[in-house]
Formats: structure tokens, sequence, C-alpha cells
């Protein structure tokens, strides 16, 4: 893919996850998840970006939607996106490069929204300094599952469209 061409695809790609991370924050808590768990709709580009296009692709729009938030929401909101993307990233993209072909889209989702919400989890301990946060961790592994296995889902259902965006 010519570097022109690449551009285009990344700003479609950022455009993509702006709209839906924008979106997200729009809709009202869903009412089986606990207080600030979000489904993570962007995250269906992101794993979509390490699977057909490249790890770099998928690590830059991490760190520009957390940019987008950090405008957007403050900077609390832009280092808990800032730790949780990052940690996610790096865990699909060790399990993609371990288990390709062996692996599930919503089994790599559920990984990476389990440590989503740990890096997220270490930020606010860092920020907090308070160990009662501990009591917490099992309620974001669980609702990592739950929402992993949403966003998994929704990639494998919405793979067609993604496909059609031209990459060359």
């Amino acid at each position: 893919m010519g570097k022109t061409k690449r551009i285009v695809f990344l700003g479609i790609m950022l455009g993509i996850v702006i709209v839906l991370t924008a979106v997200e924050y729009m809709l009202p808590p869903l009412p089986l998840l606990p207080p600030h768990v979000r489904i993570g709709l962007s995250n269906i580009v992101t794993m979509y970006c390490v699977f057909f296009v490249n790890y770099r692709s998928a690590i830059m729009l991490n760190v520009l939607k957390s940019v987008f938030v950090l405008l957007t929401r403050g900077p609390i909101a832009g280092l808990l996106s800032l730790c949780g993307g990052m940690l996610s990233i790096c865990v699909i993209i060790l399990l993609v490069v371990l288990f390709r072909d062996k692996i599930s889209y919503a089994a790599v989702s559920v990984a990476g929204a389990c440590a989503h919400n740990l890096g997220q989890y270490a930020a606010v301990s860092f920020l907090l300094a308070t160990p009662y946060l501990m009591y917490y961790v099992p309620v974001l592994m669980i609702s990592g599952v739950a929402v992993g296995l949403v966003t998994g889902t929704l990639l494998r259902v919405t793979l067609p469209v993604l496909h059609k965006i031209p990459r060359e």
C-alpha cells in the first residue's frame, strides 16, 4: 500500500474510532454493567487492524483515540484510555502472534477487554493510592469477559463491511 493510500485508510479508521467512541459516551450506561464500564465499540476497529492491517496501525489508532478522549473528556479520562488501551493492544498483539490461526475473535477480544480494565485499574490505583480498589478487580474481570464477547462478536459480524474499505 502506498504512503498516501495508507494515510487515507488510517484516517478513515480513525474517523470510525472517534465516531464509535463519541457515540458510546452519549449512550446511557447499560443496566447490567457496573458504573463506568463501556462496551468498547472502537476496539472492533483496533482488532480489525491487528488482524488484517498491521500492528503499528493498531497501536497508532489506540494512541490517537486516547488523544481524542483527552481533548473531549479531560486528562484523567485520557490517561485511563491510554493505559487501558496500550495494555489491551499489547495483549491482543501477543495473542495474535502466538495463536493467529488457533484463537477466535471473541477470545482475543475478551483478553483485550480484561487487559484494558486492568490497565485502567493500575492507573486509578496509582492516582488514588488506596488498597480498597482491589475488591473491584473481580467486577472488572467479569465485565471484561462480557463486553469482550460482545465486541468479538461484533467484529466477526462487521468484517464484511470493514473489508470493503479500500486498503490498496
